[in-house]
């Protein structure tokens, strides 16, 4: 069964993701960005291996979301999958159900951070495209196949939508659910990290100790991530489109602050646009 790591990029999912690889697959509890591999992103093109005859189509992705899954699970293991893939329906098809996935983790973030972050991230132009991004309501991500293509399993078609639209997806999955926001995070991680541990515990049937716990709350500070990256690289740092050198993927975190690099106009844009859901998560 599937444990999702369900977030809108660059929304810190990657941050929970190393904690969780720290605390499960690190004998030291030490976060290593190589390890992340434990924990890797759905969908893949490799999900769909013989069951599609067109990778690029998103009638024939849709058409076999739950049968890939049904085949990652034929080992009857439970694991996690990141993925950024708004829980959507295409025609009679839906991303993902109760039958293949055991619940998830829905980690979001204040949309006026995540704009900035969109901005550096996939290297808009201006903060009007990274607002196009964020609103747009039929956003994917992806492109076609390319056999060149170093990188071909991260161009997967993913369907995003709107910042709105991604958060009210994911939160109509009832199943073993927690909410975990990005800024509570760096508020007080201590506390939500062990929220995180709880909620793992019960479903892996595990006990964590609460020191493996807190040496893997330490390790995984933003800071610590930041160092490791600086150290030995990260093979999900992305490209600048402009210059082709590679972007550091632990950017600003805590300095990404809205308050200092949004004007008023595109605050006001964004709050008025996803107004009830912010309201809702408490940003506004």
């Amino acid at each position: 069964m599937i444990i999702w790591l369900a977030s809108y990029p660059k929304s810190g999912n990657t941050w929970v993701r190393s904690f969780i690889t720290s605390l499960l697959y690190n004998e030291n509890n030490e976060a290593n960005l190589k390890d992340l591999i434990h924990i890797q992103q759905y969908p893949l093109r490799s999900h769909f291996t013989n069951l599609v005859s067109e990778i690029d189509s998103l009638r024939e992705l849709s058409s076999n979301w739950i049968l890939s899954q049904k085949i990652i699970n034929q080992d009857n293991k439970i694991k996690f999958f990141k993925t950024h893939h708004a829980l959507c329906k295409f025609e009679n098809s839906f991303f993902t159900n109760g039958e293949v996935s055991l619940g998830v983790v829905h980690i979001v973030r204040d949309p006026r951070n995540v704009i900035s972050s969109i901005l550096y991230h996939y290297s808009k132009k201006n903060y009007e495209e990274a607002r196009e991004f964020l609103f747009d309501e039929k956003k994917a991500i992806g492109k076609k196949f390319d056999p060149n293509d170093p990188e071909v399993n991260r161009n997967i078609f993913t369907v995003l939508s709107s910042w709105k639209n991604h958060y009210l997806s994911w939160k109509e999955f009832k199943k073993n659910y927690l909410l975990i926001k990005y800024e509570d995070l760096l508020l007080n991680p201590q506390k939500e990290f062990h929220r995180l541990s709880e909620y793992l515990a019960k479903l892996l049937n595990e006990r964590f100790e609460n020191d493996k716990i807190d040496y893997a709350i330490n390790s995984n500070s933003f800071e610590n991530l930041k160092k490791l990256e600086k150290q030995g690289g990260f093979g999900e740092a992305v490209k600048d489109k402009k210059t082709g050198e590679i972007k550091q993927f632990f950017n600003l975190g805590p300095e990404n602050d809205w308050k200092k690099l949004l004007d008023t106009k595109l605050k006001e844009d964004i709050e008025r646009e996803f107004q009830t859901e912010m309201l809702e998560l408490g940003y506004i």
